[in-house]
């Protein structure tokens, strides 16, 4: 049944998540804040077991700061205050409940990083949702094309110790389908098409590095989905765990690198 399931709830969630980027402001906000609170749920129901109400919603309460911050100031250190506030709040919360402190601190932080990077990319004038969507084009892409090619032609496993299932052909099958479709989207913007490709097959590699460290996570605690909302795909967390990464690294290479975001060409 996942594969139907699997892109039928995937077409779902892919046009509410386009909607939400173009629409912007308000509601992205609202579609970003909704996702991360209940990924953030499945993280410490993982990691701290029955010791998962407390830090899920200081987890919770740190992301709507995160959000609200970023949307009074955007591209300021106050949302980054917030962030640190939430992520040491939970260390020391972790430290009192004896749960594993590392894990119940990163997954505040990571998670809201990753909210800090989709606000400031989408903002980013004059294009930022036109950034956003190709970013999600390129994981949605990965993940599809990793999953077809996997099944199909399976082989040698990628790292098994971190994910049994995960093989060599899934990794470049998804690569090269990232790289096609964000081809296919930058040139029907006129954009670059080769630079397209190539910002296709790189979110694709920092997606798939995403997929396993989830992957690793979901072992080192013995469960094999972090949830089970969305039917065929398992948590929300196993949904965006490569959007996690991808916007993350993205948002360091715009904002702080400053590499030019539209593949290459200018407003």
């Amino acid at each position: 049944m996942d594969w139907v399931t699997r892109p039928l709830f995937g077409i779902v969630l892919a046009a509410i998540a386009t909607g939400a980027v173009l629409a912007g402001g308000f509601w992205f906000a609202i579609f970003i804040g909704a996702g991360s609170i209940v990924a953030a749920y499945e993280w410490h129901r993982m990691v701290a077991n029955r010791f998962f109400l407390r830090p899920t919603f200081v987890t919770a309460l740190t992301l709507m700061g995160v959000l609200y911050a970023a949307d009074m100031q955007p591209h300021s250190l106050l949302a980054w205050a917030v962030l640190l506030l939430g992520t040491a709040a939970n260390l020391l919360l972790a430290q009192a409940q004896k749960t594993p402190l590392v894990w119940q601190a990163s997954g505040t932080f990571y998670l809201g990083a990753a909210v800090l990077a989709m606000m400031d990319l989408r903002i980013l004038p004059p294009h930022g949702a036109m950034l956003v969507l190709g970013m999600l084009l390129a994981v949605w892409a990965s993940d599809t094309g990793a999953l077809i090619f996997g099944n199909l032609i399976g082989g040698p496993k990628l790292w098994v110790a971190l994910s049994p299932n995960k093989t060599w052909a899934g990794f470049f099958g998804g690569m090269a389908t990232a790289a096609i479709i964000t081809a296919i989207y930058a040139g029907a913007l006129g954009l670059p098409v080769l630079r397209g490709a190539l910002f296709g097959a790189g979110i694709s590699v920092v997606g798939h590095t995403g997929d396993m460290f989830e992957s690793w996570a979901k072992r080192m605690f013995r469960i094999k989905d972090s949830g089970g909302l969305i039917p065929g795909h398992g948590g929300v967390l196993d949904r965006i765990d490569s959007t996690l990464l991808a916007a993350i690294v993205l948002a360091v290479l715009v904002l702080a690198v400053h590499i030019d975001p539209l593949f290459g060409a200018r407003p």
